[in-house]
């Protein structure tokens, strides 16, 4: 698929981004999509590509932009290795719901303004913590999301924390998907239980399920991926866009 390099100016700086789109003239409907805590990397880049193939225009932004020209993460490494984790949780740490807010709608300003990208509502997806950050924005900027989609994402539900993303239901006006991983303590069957709850009371149109396989199960180079998960994962995220993006 068709790519670019561009830079985006947002509240806190210039964000790296590629932007994917199908072949041929467009115009598609526009994406963003959010890497896992292991950032942007040529797995991601693949990951966008495809999405791309299904009809889309996909911006995969470097979320971690403010750190610079940062060091990559070895996926198979960073959680047992602890000078890498604790480097890795302070950059998750330190994208607060107000800077992803702030970065999103920046994106969302610079796919409204591409000739390849149709509509003024877009989607959003991501994984693990880019799970979070979809769901959190669908509450945050309701106005310019008609589609959120998160995949082994945790902390969906954080009991005390008044931005937890199920707090955010009575604000939603995209539809909703959410799946977790099996066994995962960031995101429980009780924490999906809350979330359905919170969802359904607000009216949003949505689906929250488990699959059965571990967390990180939709990203080639984590170590609990799985290929059935994944192709489910990108079945869901198709039939998600097609039926509520602007066509």
């Amino acid at each position: 698929m068709p790519s670019i390099n561009a830079t985006i100016d947002t509240p806190d700086g210039a964000c790296p981004v590629t932007l994917h789109t199908p072949n041929g003239t467009g115009p598609w409907s526009g994406v963003v999509m959010f890497p896992d805590a292991g950032g942007v990397r040529p797995t991601f880049q693949e990951m966008a590509a495809r999405l791309a193939g299904f009809g889309h225009a996909v911006l995969l932004p470097d979320v971690y932009y403010r750190d610079g020209d940062w060091e990559p993460f070895d996926m198979g490494t960073v959680f047992t290795d602890e000078a890498a984790r604790k480097r890795l949780f302070g950059m998750i740490s330190s994208l607060t719901p107000e800077r992803v807010a702030g970065d999103a709608g920046a994106f969302f300003d610079f796919l409204a303004g591409r000739p390849e990208v149709r509509g003024d509502r877009f989607g959003v997806c991501g994984y693990c913590m880019g799970g979070r950050i979809s769901v959190t924005l669908a509450g945050l900027l309701p106005d310019r999301i008609a589609a959120a989609g998160s995949f082994h994402g945790g902390g969906l539900v954080v009991d005390g924390d008044d931005a937890s993303p199920h707090l955010l239901a009575d604000r939603m006006t995209a539809t909703i998907y959410v799946a977790g991983a099996e066994n995962d303590k960031s995101f429980t069957t009780e924490h999906a239980e809350t979330l359905e709850k919170a969802l359904t009371a607000a009216g949003v149109t949505h689906t929250v399920e488990i699959y059965p396989a571990g967390h990180g199960f939709a990203v080639p180079d984590n170590v609990p991926y799985d290929e059935e998960a994944a192709e489910r994962h990108w079945i869901a995220l198709q039939e998600l866009f097609e039926t509520a993006l602007p066509s």
